[in-house]
Protein backbone atom coordinates (compact mmCIF):
# COMPACT_ATOMS: atom_id res chain seq x y z
CA UNK A 1 0.00 0.00 0.00
CA UNK A 2 1.20 3.45 -0.56
CA UNK A 3 0.46 6.84 0.81
CA UNK A 4 -2.38 9.42 -1.16
CA UNK A 5 -2.18 13.13 -1.07
CA UNK A 6 -4.95 15.27 -2.57
CA UNK A 7 -3.21 18.89 -3.61
CA UNK A 8 -4.22 21.29 -6.20
CA UNK A 9 -2.43 20.91 -9.22
CA UNK A 10 -2.06 23.99 -11.19
CA UNK A 11 -1.63 25.29 -14.96
CA UNK A 12 2.25 24.99 -14.59
CA UNK A 13 2.01 21.37 -14.32
CA UNK A 14 0.62 20.81 -17.41
CA UNK A 15 2.87 18.35 -18.37
CA UNK A 16 2.27 15.81 -15.88
CA UNK A 17 -1.35 16.31 -16.18
CA UNK A 18 -1.12 15.94 -19.63
CA UNK A 19 0.98 12.66 -19.43
CA UNK A 20 -1.74 11.35 -16.99
CA UNK A 21 -4.42 11.02 -18.95
CA UNK A 22 -2.49 11.02 -22.54
CA UNK A 23 -0.49 7.87 -21.75
CA UNK A 24 -2.59 5.88 -18.94
CA UNK A 25 -6.42 6.78 -20.06
CA UNK A 26 -8.47 4.53 -21.83
CA UNK A 27 -9.92 6.62 -24.76
CA UNK A 28 -13.63 5.01 -24.58
CA UNK A 29 -13.72 6.83 -20.64
CA UNK A 30 -13.19 10.08 -21.22
CA UNK A 31 -14.82 12.62 -23.96
CA UNK A 32 -11.40 13.61 -25.22
CA UNK A 33 -8.59 11.05 -26.98
CA UNK A 34 -5.41 10.64 -25.38
CA UNK A 35 -4.07 12.78 -28.31
CA UNK A 36 -6.07 15.71 -28.03
CA UNK A 37 -5.45 15.60 -24.10
CA UNK A 38 -1.32 15.88 -25.34
CA UNK A 39 -2.48 19.16 -27.27
CA UNK A 40 -5.19 20.71 -24.85
CA UNK A 41 -4.70 23.81 -23.12
CA UNK A 42 -4.55 23.01 -18.89
CA UNK A 43 -8.92 22.86 -17.87
CA UNK A 44 -8.75 25.05 -15.30
CA UNK A 45 -8.11 28.95 -14.29
CA UNK A 46 -5.84 28.37 -11.14
CA UNK A 47 -8.98 29.83 -8.77
CA UNK A 48 -10.90 29.41 -5.79
CA UNK A 49 -13.75 28.53 -8.27
CA UNK A 50 -11.57 27.02 -11.55
CA UNK A 51 -9.11 24.33 -10.12
CA UNK A 52 -7.78 21.11 -10.65
CA UNK A 53 -7.25 18.58 -7.47
CA UNK A 54 -4.53 15.66 -8.10
CA UNK A 55 -4.08 12.58 -6.30
CA UNK A 56 -0.28 11.60 -5.69
CA UNK A 57 0.65 8.00 -4.33
CA UNK A 58 3.57 7.87 -3.15
CA UNK A 59 4.79 11.04 -4.73
CA UNK A 60 3.47 9.92 -8.26
CA UNK A 61 0.49 11.36 -10.17
CA UNK A 62 -2.16 8.89 -9.66
CA UNK A 63 -5.35 10.90 -10.36
CA UNK A 64 -7.26 13.95 -11.71
CA UNK A 65 -10.55 15.82 -11.17
CA UNK A 66 -11.40 19.35 -12.20
CA UNK A 67 -14.27 21.72 -11.07
CA UNK A 68 -15.39 25.21 -12.96
CA UNK A 69 -17.88 27.76 -11.89
CA UNK A 70 -20.55 27.84 -14.62
CA UNK A 71 -21.55 31.08 -15.82
CA UNK A 72 -18.31 32.93 -15.48
CA UNK A 73 -19.61 35.96 -17.76
CA UNK A 74 -23.21 35.01 -16.95
CA UNK A 75 -25.03 35.56 -14.05
CA UNK A 76 -27.86 33.84 -14.14
CA UNK A 77 -25.81 30.31 -13.59
CA UNK A 78 -23.06 31.12 -10.81
CA UNK A 79 -24.73 29.00 -8.58
CA UNK A 80 -23.55 25.95 -10.06
CA UNK A 81 -20.45 24.30 -11.06
CA UNK A 82 -19.36 21.59 -13.33
CA UNK A 83 -17.28 18.43 -11.73
CA UNK A 84 -15.28 17.18 -14.95
CA UNK A 85 -12.07 15.15 -16.15
CA UNK A 86 -12.37 12.28 -12.95
CA UNK A 87 -9.68 9.78 -13.81
CA UNK A 88 -7.48 7.34 -12.21
CA UNK A 89 -4.70 5.47 -13.19
CA UNK A 90 -5.39 1.99 -14.38
CA UNK A 91 -2.88 1.09 -12.20
CA UNK A 92 -3.75 2.39 -9.18
CA UNK A 93 -7.49 1.78 -9.19
CA UNK A 94 -9.09 -0.19 -6.75
CA UNK A 95 -7.40 1.91 -3.75
CA UNK A 96 -10.07 4.14 -3.38
CA UNK A 97 -8.13 7.41 -4.87
CA UNK A 98 -11.38 8.42 -6.69
CA UNK A 99 -13.12 8.33 -3.81
CA UNK A 100 -10.65 10.67 -1.88
CA UNK A 101 -10.67 12.84 -4.88
CA UNK A 102 -14.33 13.21 -4.87
CA UNK A 103 -14.78 13.87 -1.24
CA UNK A 104 -12.11 16.91 -1.57
CA UNK A 105 -13.32 18.50 -4.22
CA UNK A 106 -16.90 18.05 -2.59
CA UNK A 107 -15.76 19.06 0.37
CA UNK A 108 -13.38 22.33 -1.64
CA UNK A 109 -16.83 23.39 -3.18
CA UNK A 110 -18.77 23.37 -0.24
CA UNK A 111 -16.65 26.78 0.58
CA UNK A 112 -16.98 28.74 -1.78
CA UNK A 113 -20.34 31.06 -1.78
CA UNK A 114 -22.93 30.90 -4.18
CA UNK A 115 -22.70 27.43 -5.51
CA UNK A 116 -26.04 25.61 -5.14
CA UNK A 117 -24.80 22.46 -7.12
CA UNK A 118 -22.38 20.32 -8.62
CA UNK A 119 -22.97 18.97 -12.14
CA UNK A 120 -21.12 16.37 -13.98
CA UNK A 121 -21.42 13.66 -16.84
CA UNK A 122 -20.60 10.33 -16.87
CA UNK A 123 -20.83 7.54 -19.46
CA UNK A 124 -23.95 6.06 -19.13
CA UNK A 125 -22.77 2.50 -19.33
CA UNK A 126 -19.72 3.50 -16.80
CA UNK A 127 -21.60 1.39 -13.85
CA UNK A 128 -18.27 1.63 -11.68
CA UNK A 129 -18.26 5.92 -11.59
CA UNK A 130 -22.34 6.46 -11.23
CA UNK A 131 -22.24 3.66 -8.65
CA UNK A 132 -19.50 6.08 -6.45
CA UNK A 133 -21.37 9.06 -7.47
CA UNK A 134 -24.55 8.33 -5.89
CA UNK A 135 -22.43 7.19 -2.78
CA UNK A 136 -21.48 10.57 -2.71
CA UNK A 137 -25.50 11.81 -2.80
CA UNK A 138 -25.35 12.50 -6.93
CA UNK A 139 -28.39 11.91 -8.37
CA UNK A 140 -29.37 11.39 -12.43
CA UNK A 141 -31.69 13.62 -14.00
CA UNK A 142 -31.21 13.20 -17.85
CA UNK A 143 -29.83 11.11 -20.17
CA UNK A 144 -28.28 12.28 -23.97
CA UNK A 145 -28.47 9.16 -25.81
CA UNK A 146 -26.06 8.88 -28.84
CA UNK A 147 -23.72 12.53 -27.60
CA UNK A 148 -20.12 10.46 -28.14
CA UNK A 149 -19.96 9.08 -31.61
CA UNK A 150 -15.98 7.06 -31.89
CA UNK A 151 -14.74 4.68 -34.24
CA UNK A 152 -18.45 3.79 -35.46
CA UNK A 153 -19.83 3.10 -32.60
CA UNK A 154 -22.33 5.78 -30.49
CA UNK A 155 -22.62 6.33 -26.77
CA UNK A 156 -24.97 7.72 -24.17
CA UNK A 157 -24.13 9.93 -21.22
CA UNK A 158 -25.74 10.35 -18.03
CA UNK A 159 -26.38 13.96 -16.00
CA UNK A 160 -26.12 14.04 -12.35
CA UNK A 161 -26.07 16.68 -9.81
CA UNK A 162 -25.47 17.09 -6.20
CA UNK A 163 -27.45 20.00 -4.86
CA UNK A 164 -26.04 21.55 -1.63
CA UNK A 165 -28.28 23.18 -0.55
Amino acid sequence: MFSIEIKEIFSSQIAAYRMLLAIGSNEETLLITPRENLEAAFPTKDCYDSFTLGAYADNVLAGVVSFAREGEDREKLRHKGMLFTMYVSTEFRGYGIAAKLLEEIIKRVQKIPDIEQINLIVLSDNMRAKQLYEKFGFEKYGTEKHSIKWKGLYHSEDLMVLRLI
